[in-house]
């Protein structure tokens, strides 16, 4: 078995995708750190993750290497403006999706993504990938089911940071799945309004998964 290479992982918010991943995090070895302009929902996320989980200081450095954007899209160009060059140099992670609360439509320009949005706003020397924007968070939680593993679609620039999201993908014991670069996040963002008109429409709850089904 090789031997996973343990991260600091830090992660900006404190809701459902935070506990989510998290909690893989702390279970798979890493030390994980929790930030959120809500100190009470970080404590109490910090206590329920137990030993290996801190709490971070909003707006201060992230300690992690890797820092994983876990707030709903409509705060977070303002909370990515606001740490500015404290995220020169780190793996900015966004898992966040641009839909409409209705779900009509994307809160996107229509020549643009929010992952690119995300870009245009992070420090230049930042990595930012795509990533895990296609689960629900209880799903995700759970890991993996027997028999079905769940397939975490990533999309970024950087080789090397998707290589090292890839093997933190892995340890959490899912499986990455690259779809190239950056500007596949718009296709993967896209893949969530997909599952949410599954959801809507054919299956009428949130227990399921996109994956990739390898036939021999």
């Amino acid at each position: 078995m090789k031997r996973l290479h343990m991260s600091n992982i830090s992660i900006i918010g404190a809701g459902g995708m935070a506990a989510a991943i998290g909690g893989l995090a702390i279970k798979a070895g890493h030390t994980v750190e929790v930030m959120s302009r809500d100190a009470a929902k970080v404590q109490t996320l910090v206590e329920q993750l137990g030993t290996g989980a801190a709490t971070g200081t909003f707006g201060n450095a992230p300690a992690g290497d890797i820092v994983i954007l876990a707030v709903p899209y409509t705060v977070a160009l303002d909370m990515v403006k606001q740490y500015g060059e404290k995220l020169a140099g780190k793996l900015l992670v966004d898992i966040t999706n641009p839909i409409k609360s209705d779900f009509t439509g994307f809160l996107t320009p229509d020549d643009s993504f929010g992952s690119q949005e995300i870009a245009k706003v992070a420090p230049a020397n930042a990595d930012i990938v795509k990533a895990s924007n296609t689960q629900s968070s209880h799903v995700l939680a759970s890991g993996p089911v027997e028999g079905h593993t769940l397939d975490v679609f990533i999309a970024g620039d950087n080789v090397q940071a998707k290589a090292r999201i890839s093997t933190f993908i892995e340890s959490l014991g899912l499986r990455p799945m690259d779809t190239g670069p950056l500007t596949m996040a718009r296709t993967l963002e896209h893949a969530c309004m997909l599952w949410l008109s599954l959801m809507t429409h054919s299956i009428k709850h949130t227990n399921f998964s996109l994956g990739v089904s390898l036939l021999g």
